[in-house]
């Protein structure tokens, strides 16, 4: 962990764009709550082939506009073209927009179209052939590796070729033990990377959800916290809490092993990662330690 004790923490928290009008309203409400914590940025994620392109891009704008943290908007892959791209990247140049989290995406059901960019270190490049250092650029990566990756070694191998390519920073797929995060970052010191890699965290809000999610990403669910989960399955409110407890004491574990920050995927909702925020004894003063476009990598995954 020497390589990430030596970066500045960096907060920050994740939001997907609303479908509705009622949506719109719930997010600003929840973007002003979690603003309180002073966070680096929000980043706004990008749906599958570019399905939320305009609504990512006016999630993006009232961020940047009104907002006091950053936004990061992420940028996908799939069913992208490079003139589809430059316009994007100059679209949110034009806002003000410092920050870019790029991801080759997941294709859509159906999709045979991959797009002229077939993995994420291509689209990083091409960002910075085509901006110079204009943005600064996150990359996701996956501590219990890709679900596509063959195997260990060459998920490791995709990972370094984003990082060669121009990548300033990274941000992690969730994951439910520190442990796969202490043995990717070792990994990475091996292969002489040493850029920040902020874990994401994913808060036990709604069990049945997130174990969807976690199935649909490989992302491990430990039989033991899978079996406590379950024993709660007639008490909501003691299966939350045993859920609260339980992220919080591993982010707990993981700053105090020098992880570089944390990022929330919200789910659009501020109560569960506020919380988790509090138990850490985390303040408004910890969140924007590090929010200087000019310092600070921002992301997600």
């Amino acid at each position: 962990m020497e390589s990430q004790r030596k970066h500045g923490r960096v907060f920050s928290f994740e939001f997907f764009p609303p479908r509705t009008d009622q949506g719109v309203i719930n997010l600003r409400e929840t973007r002003k709550r979690l603003e309180r914590l002073n966070p680096a940025f929000f980043s706004v994620t990008f749906g599958a082939g570019g399905s939320t392109r305009d609504r990512t891009f006016e999630t993006v704008a009232e961020i940047q506009r009104e907002s006091t943290a950053a936004a990061a908007p992420h940028l996908s892959c799939i069913d992208s073209t490079r003139d589809g791209i430059r316009e994007i990247l100059e679209g949110y140049r034009e806002q003000g927009v410092r920050y870019i989290v790029a991801l080759r995406g997941d294709r859509p059901s159906g999709s045979v179209s991959i797009g002229e960019f077939r993995y994420a270190n291509e689209l990083v490049a091409f960002i910075r052939e085509t901006t110079g250092d204009h943005f600064r650029i996150e990359v996701g990566c996956y501590p219990e590796f890709h679900p596509e990756a063959p195997d260990a070694r060459g998920d490791l191998d995709n990972f370094v070729r984003k990082v060669r390519a121009g990548a300033d920073s990274a941000i992690t797929q969730f994951f439910y033990s520190a442990d796969c995060y202490y043995r990717f970052v070792e990994d990475c010191e091996k292969r002489g990377v040493d850029i920040p890699i902020v874990p994401g965290v994913m808060p036990l809000a709604n069990y049945e959800q997130q174990a969807r999610f976690a199935a649909a990403c490989k992302a491990e669910i430990p039989r033991w916290l899978a079996k406590r989960m379950e024993a709660y399955a007639d008490d909501p409110q003691s299966r939350l809490e045993y859920g609260i407890d339980v992220v919080t004491d591993m982010c707990r574990d993981l700053l105090d092993a020098g992880a570089p920050g944390l990022h929330f995927y919200t789910l659009n909702k501020a109560p569960i990662s506020e919380r988790i925020w509090h138990n850490l004894g985390l303040s408004a003063e910890t969140g924007g330690e590090q929010r200087d476009p000019a310092e600070v990598a921002v992301v997600a995954a």
